[in-house]
C-alpha cells in the first residue's frame, strides 16, 4: 500500500512539472489575439446584417449577433491606398503622406518610421502576418515586412492593375490596361505566382483564407495579428464555381457569399483550436462601393454617391467588431466611429505605447464594454484628393464644403464588369445637412443653423492649421512624408 501511494505521488509530481513546463494561454493571462479583416469596395447595404437584399451573409452576421455593429463607421478615405494607410497607422491618411491608389512601380509608399498595428504589437512580441491586397507602395522597402509584418501572401496593389481588359482577354497594345505589368502573387518578399485570369482571381478569397488560417494554427500558443485585406469586391470580381450562381444578385452576390463562406471558415478555425474565448474579431471594408460598375458594384443603402466621393455613401462602410466574453454579444452602437480609431483601441486593450508621433484616432474601448451613450470621437475630417478638405462633421451635423467631385447621379451605370460614366469635375456646393433626419444628404439646412455653420467652420480652421488644406492653398504645420525611393 504504501509502495502504491509512492507511485502515485512520484506520478502526480512529474505531472506537475510537465504542465509547469508547457506555454499555456488563457484568456486570463494572454494578450488578445486580433484579426482585422478588411473588404475592398464594400458597400454599406452589402451584409443581411446591414439590410442586404438577396444576399446571404450568415458568418458575417453572426459576428454581429455574437458582437457589436456599428451604423455610423467611417472609413478615412474613400479609396484604396490612403484608406489602407489610415487603419494600419490610426492617422488621416495625408498626415502621412498618402493619397490616392498608388500604381505599380510608385516612387512613394508608407514611411518605414511610421508605427504600423503590427509595429506596435510587435511590443508584445505578437506573431504579425498579412494575407492580401497590401497597396502601400510596391517597392520592397515599402513592403510589409519592412512594416511590423513577420509573413505576406497577397498582391501588392489593386486587383484590376493588370494587363487584362475587363471581360478576362489580354490587354491591346495603346488602351490603358496594356502599360501594366503582370499581376503578381508576392510571399514575403517574393513573386511566388501570376494572377493571369478572372480564373485566378476567383481563387484568391479561398487561397488567402487557407493561408491566414495556417497562421492562425501556426501562432496559436502566442498572441497573433491576422490582417486580412482581400482583394474584392473590388473590380474585376469573380467567385469560384462552387459559389456562382448562388445568390439572387447575380456574380456579385455569389462573390460576397464565397467572402462570408470564408469569414465563417477562419470563425471555424478559432473554435476548433480553443481561441475564440481568446481572440476579437473586427471586420470592416476601405471605402464604399464603385458606383458605375452597376451589377458588379455593391449598394450604399441609400445614402450618397459612393467610392471616391466625401459624401456618406462613399465613405460610410460596415464594422463589426467579436470578442466572446468580453464584448457582450447584440450591441448596436450608432456612435461615430472611424478606421483610424483601430490603432489606439487595440493599443489599450494590449496594453501597448501609441506612437510618439501624433495619431488622429481614438480609443473605443468604453463602446465595447457596452456603454452604448459613450461617444469618444465627436468631429470628422472628410479629406480626399491629395490634400483636399472637402467637408467637416460635429456628430451629426456635416458641413460639406464648394468642391469638386466625382458624381454618379444621373449617370447609367455599366454592366458585367465594364464601367459606366462617372465624371470627376462635378461641382458641389456647400451645404449643411442634418445626418440624424438626412443621411442621403439632400436637405441643405445652412439658413436655419448659422450657428452650427460658424462652430464647423472654426473646425475646419484647426484642421487646415495642422494638415492643411489644396482647395484654400493651406500646408498644415504637422504633415509627414511618405517614403520615397528612386525607381530608376
Amino acid at each position: 500500500m504504501i509502495k502504491r501511494i509512492k507511485i502515485l505521488v512520484i506520478a502526480l509530481l512529474l505531472l506537475t512539472l510537465h504542465q509547469s513546463s508547457t506555454p499555456v494561454r488563457t484568456a486570463a493571462s494572454a494578450s488578445p489575439n486580433i484579426i482585422l479583416i478588411f473588404m475592398d469596395d464594400l458597400g454599406y447595404g452589402d451584409l443581411s446584417s446591414y439590410g442586404a437584399l438577396d444576399i446571404n451573409t450568415p458568418n458575417i452576421d453572426r459576428l454581429a449577433s455574437e458582437g457589436i455593429r456599428f451604423t455610423n463607421f467611417l472609413a478615412a478615405q474613400a479609396v484604396c491606398s490612403a484608406s489602407r494607410a489610415a487603419i494600419l497607422t490610426g492617422c488621416y491618411s495625408n498626415r502621412v503622406g498618402i493619397s490616392g491608389a498608388l500604381f505599380p512601380a510608385s516612387p512613394i509608399g508608407l514611411a518605414k518610421d511610421e508605427t504600423t498595428i503590427a509595429d506596435l504589437l510587435k511590443q508584445k512580441n505578437y506573431a504579425t502576418g498579412i494575407f492580401g491586397k497590401w497597396h502601400l507602395g510596391d517597392a520592397q522597402e515599402f513592403l510589409p515586412l519592412n512594416q511590423g509584418f513577420d509573413e505576406y501572401l497577397g498582391i501588392p496593389y489593386s486587383n484590376d492593375m493588370w494587363p487584362v481588359h475587363y471581360d478576362g482577354t489580354p490587354a491591346k497594345p495603346g488602351t490603358n490596361k496594356y502599360r501594366f505589368p503582370p499581376l503578381p502573387l508576392i510571399r514575403n518578399n517574393v513573386p511566388i505566382d501570376t494572377i493571369r485570369t478572372l480564373e485566378d482571381q476567383a481563387m484568391l478569397t479561398s487561397k488567402l483564407t487557407d493561408e491566414a488560417i495556417s497562421f492562425i494554427r501556426r501562432n496559436k500558443k502566442k498572441p497573433f495579428f491576422a490582417y486580412i485585406p482581400h482583394p474584392m469586391p473590388h473590380v474585376p470580381i469573380n467567385a469560384s464555381a462552387a459559389f456562382r450562381g448562388k445568390s439572387k444578385q447575380g456574380l456579385y452576390g455569389d462573390m460576397i457569399q464565397e467572402l462570408d463562406y470564408n469569414v465563417g471558415k477562419i470563425m471555424n478555425a478559432l473554435k476548433k483550436e480553443g481561441l475564440e474565448n481568446n481572440t476579437m474579431i473586427i471586420f470592416t471594408s476601405d471605402n464604399g462601393p464603385w458606383l458605375n460598375f452597376g451589377n458588379h458594384s455593391g449598394n450604399t443603402a441609400g445614402l450618397r454617391e459612393g467610392k471616391g466621393t466625401s459624401f456618406e455613401g462613399g465613405q460610410r462602410v460596415p464594422c463589426i467588431i467579436r470578442w466572446k466574453g468580453k464584448i457582450p454579444a447584440g450591441l448596436v452602437s450608432n456612435q461615430l466611429a472611424s478606421t483610424i480609431d483601430i490603432l489606439p483601441t487595440i493599443a489599450k486593450l494590449t496594453g501597448t505605447t501609441l506612437p510618439n508621433k501624433k495619431i488622429d484616432g481614438i480609443d473605443l474601448g468604453e463602446i465595447l464594454k457596452g456603454d452604448l451613450q459613450a461617444s469618444p470621437r465627436k468631429n470628422f475630417l472628410y479629406y480626399y484628393r491629395k490634400n483636399s478638405l472637402e467637408a467637416v462633421r460635429r456628430d451629426n451635423w456635416k458641413l460639406v464644403f464648394e468642391h469638386e467631385s466625382r458624381s454618379y447621379l444621373n449617370q447609367a451605370p455599366g454592366i458585367d464588369g465594364f464601367p459606366g460614366a462617372a465624371p470627376e469635375n462635378v461641382r458641389m456646393s456647400e451645404a449643411l445637412y442634418d445626418l440624424r433626419r438626412d443621411p442621403g444628404e439632400q436637405y441643405d439646412v445652412k439658413a436655419y443653423f448659422p450657428e452650427i455653420v460658424k462652430e464647423l467652420k472654426t473646425l475646419a480652421d484647426e484642421a487646415r492649421a495642422d494638415l492643411g488644406d489644396d482647395l484654400q492653398k493651406i500646408g498644415g504645420a504637422n504633415k509627414r512624408e511618405p517614403g520615397r525611393v528612386n525607381m530608376k
